[in-house]
């Protein structure tokens, strides 16, 4: 043989062994980034159903119900009924609005001063109390509002029922609409990942049936690609995890309150929730995958 003719002989061996290379590497590449979509979709879902309560929790407890006291009420007789309420299971936040500071907020809103034409401050001293989100609902305010009446310098009590009312509905329907969405996420998500998964594998169907024929066990068969598997989950689940870390800082920018109801404590698990499925599902979704062609005969793999 000649010495070109060995030199492009040579070639031609490594260009075979680089082109299934280059083309496993983009099946991997290819899976991990399609995991990846997924993943951060599911995180999403995760994330919102956590802190779903903590919006509630929120938004009712910055319900503010309005207690009117009385002219003779003195600054010490507000403080010190303030301080009684304060020890009241339902009591939340408590702030007290001096007639004064009523009228000045309202001149500021008005743009003008009633009390000029009026001739005196029109104006009460009120207590804004906010309640814990267990009982900002209507069953409890109704005795909320009876023992507040019976407080002396009290008035009256005034709050809007048909709002709180609103508020609870409509985040119980929420709540319903994020856990029937995160089921069918789930579901979709298994599905897509396990459509991937199983197409890596079809690549590789006639190694898996020549190392059946050389006697090798399903287990050892199914090893490499549960093992590769779960890699490419793992991988797929960090950069799914740093995606939603972005898209949460990026919410905290816009508006540092969210913090507030997006804590830490959603952050750990949502992660750990988006790790934990990236592994189990590439795991199951390629045990699936080649036990399909375990079982198969040659003739049937030339047929799919």
């Amino acid at each position: 043989m000649q010495p070109n003719s060995i030199f492009t002989y040579v070639k031609s061996m490594k260009n075979r062994k680089k082109k299934p290379s280059n083309r496993r590497g983009m099946q991997l590449m290819t899976l991990c980034i399609s995991i990846t979509m997924v993943l951060v979709l599911l995180g999403l879902v995760v994330l919102s159903v956590l802190t779903s309560r903590n919006l509630s929790t929120w938004v009712k407890e910055n319900l503010t119900v309005t207690v009117m006291l009385s002219d003779d009420a003195s600054t010490n007789d507000a403080k010190r009924l303030c301080r009684n309420l304060y020890h009241r299971p339902y009591s939340k936040n408590i702030d007290y609005v001096s007639k004064d500071r009523a009228l000045k907020e309202q001149t500021e809103a008005m743009g003008s001063d009633p009390s000029e034409f009026l001739g005196t401050n029109p104006f009460v001293a009120t207590l804004e109390l906010q309640l814990k989100a267990d009982y900002a609902n209507r069953d409890s305010l109704k005795w909320i509002v009876k023992e507040l009446k019976k407080q002396t310098y009290v008035i009256d009590v005034a709050y809007q029922e048909d709002l709180m009312d609103r508020v609870n509905i409509n985040l119980g329907r929420i709540n319903i609409l994020l856990l029937v969405l995160a089921a069918l996420l789930t579901f979709v998500s298994f599905a897509l990942i396990n459509n991937t998964v199983r197409l890596s594998v079809y690549s590789r169907r006639f190694l898996i049936h020549t190392e059946k024929l050389v006697g090798a066990s399903w287990g050892f068969i199914r090893r490499p690609f549960v093992s590769q598997a779960m890699s490419v989950g793992i991988l797929a689940a960090l950069l799914a995890v740093i995606v939603l870390g972005f898209c949460v800082y990026g919410l905290y920018r816009f508006e540092p309150h969210i913090m507030t109801v997006i804590t830490w404590r959603e952050l750990t698990i949502t992660g750990v929730s988006v790790l934990l499925f990236g592994i189990i599902i590439t795991a199951i979704c390629s045990w699936i995958s080649v036990n399909r062609f375990l079982r198969m005969t040659a003739g049937d793999l030339y047929k799919i």
